[in-house]
C-alpha cells in the first residue's frame, strides 16, 4: 500500500484556495450587478460554490495530467 505524503494538507490548502477564489468571484459578480440583501447572498453563495467546484475539478485534472498526483 502506497502512502501519499501531504495529501491531506494539500487538499486542505486546495479547498481553501478554491473557496477564497470562488467567494471573491461571487462577491465581484454580485457587486457588479448591484444585487444586495438576501437575494445577493443567495446568488453569491451559488456562484461561489460553482466557481470553487470548477476550480477544484480543473486543478485536480491539471495536476493529474502533469502526474503530480495520482
Amino acid at each position: 500500500m502506497r502512502q501519499e505524503r501531504g495529501s491531506i494538507i494539500g487538499s486542505i490548502v486546495g479547498i481553501l484556495l478554491c473557496g477564497v477564489a470562488g467567494g471573491f468571484a461571487a462577491w465581484m459578480f454580485v457587486a457588479m450587478l448591484g444585487i444586495d440583501g438576501v437575494t445577493g447572498a443567495f446568488v453569491a453563495a451559488v456562484i461561489g460554490m460553482v466557481v470553487a467546484t470548477a476550480l477544484w475539478t480543473g486543478g485536480t485534472a491539471l495536476l493529474r495530467a502533469l502526474r503530480w498526483i495520482q
